[in-house]
């Protein structure tokens, strides 16, 4: 259920973004959520090589819910990041337009 929750809300903040800037609404809010999603699975991955490298034996029988809880704030991380680094660039965009249109 709190995945779902994040998605809609990603989805939401990315659809507003967009819709700022004139850019595809839906193409960046799916662009948001699939961020988030390429989080998780490059945090898990980089979960899974660092147990077999390090033979941590304490994921063994641990929960499949605690360990996606664990990497939840890993795939929020890299969501927020690739959001704020989308605003920048419009932002930069914008502001270089807008001194053109002025000129």
């Amino acid at each position: 259920m709190l995945g779902l929750l994040l998605v809609y809300w990603i989805g939401k903040y990315y659809y507003k973004l967009a819709e700022e800037y004139n850019k595809s609404k839906w193409g960046f809010a799916i662009l948001g959520v699939l961020s988030y999603i390429i989080g998780l699975f490059l945090t898990g991955i980089i979960l899974g090589i660092a147990i077999e490298i390090f033979a941590l034996n304490i994921f063994n029988n641990t929960n499949e819910n605690l360990i996606s809880l664990l990497l939840t704030p890993f795939g929020i991380a890299i969501c927020y990041g690739f959001y704020q680094l989308l605003k920048k660039n419009w932002k930069e965009k914008a502001i270089d337009s807008e001194i053109d249109l002025i000129k």
